[in-house]
């Protein structure tokens, strides 16, 4: 192995993050020169072509959900993707998602191991077309050298999802995750993964994550059922109010027929008594 030089030199046909003993060597203001100098895109020369929709709505809803979960939760999870993420002394690279815990929760154009301290502990590689030998081989293999603790690639033409876990803080090989019922359990995320319906899907405590769209069609329906409740309690009390109304005329008309017969029979005891009178 090539002995890496002892000063960072910033290559931009090879960028490469700064080994962890070059960064320690550094003043503040060589660390925020290196910060600047880093691109932030993610345009290696072996880089694939742009992924179409199919590639994007997975990756963009995937992680706004995540993202609106744990912000519920409060729980310290950095997630983000395609992002250039540089490791010390390593190539740069970009998976799909991914996650880092115990982080500050801030928005970065770039994730630099040395300056954040740490590195990933969950990436997530959305497979579409031409990339499944990187995803299934190469990635299995570097992402576990590099210590990122679960990797997890969704085959989006095949509908399938795969998993992989290190067994123990210095491992640097994966193991594979075998799924239960269905789903792979992701201990960095707290969560379940599946698919269903040829989508990738998330679980907590047995309740699927609700992506933006279904919850608004949730609350729509929620907001329709109470709608329809409200207007035929309205109805019931408009119907009661009117047959209150029918009994209350009822009685009344009642009231005057038996007042007229009253009426009617005390002038006939009137006349009967003129009668007897008159003899």
């Amino acid at each position: 192995m090539e002995k890496a030089p002892s000063r960072w030199v910033f290559d931009p046909d090879d960028p490469r993050s700064p080994t962890w003993e070059q960064w320690n060597a550094m003043t503040p203001r060589e660390r925020d020169e290196v910060v600047a100098t880093l691109p932030s895109d993610w345009s290696p020369p072996d880089a694939l072509p742009p992924e179409g929709d199919h590639h994007y709505d997975v990756q963009s809803s995937s992680r706004s959900l995540l993202r609106k979960f744990f912000e519920r939760t409060k729980r310290r999870i950095y997630i983000a993707g395609n992002m250039a993420v540089f490791y010390p002394g390593e190539k740069q690279f970009s998976p799909d998602l991914y996650a880092v815990t115990d982080v500050e929760i801030r928005p970065r154009d770039s994730w630099i191991g040395v300056r954040e301290g740490k590195g990933l502990d969950l990436a997530l590689e959305i497979s579409v077309t031409g990339r499944r030998s990187k995803d299934l081989k190469t990635y299995v293999e570097k992402y576990a050298r590099l210590g990122i603790r679960e990797y997890f690639v969704f085959d989006v033409p095949r509908k399938l999802l795969r998993g992989w876990r290190l067994p123990d803080a210095g491992a640097t090989r994966y193991e594979p995750l075998v799924p239960q019922l269905g789903c792979f359990s992701s201990e960095v995320l707290g969560l379940e993964l599946f698919i269903r319906d040829g989508r990738l899907r998330f679980m907590h405590d047995n309740a699927v994550l609700e992506e933006p769209e279904e919850l608004i069609s949730r609350l729509n329906q929620t907001l329709v059922a109470v709608i329809s409740a409200r207007e035929e309690e309205a109805r019931r009390a408009e119907d009661a109010a009117r047959r209150a109304e029918e009994a209350a005329q009822g009685a009344e008309e009642a009231a005057r027929r038996r007042q007229a017969a009253e009426q009617r029979l005390a002038a006939a005891l009137e006349e009967i008594e003129r009668l007897k009178k008159g003899r």
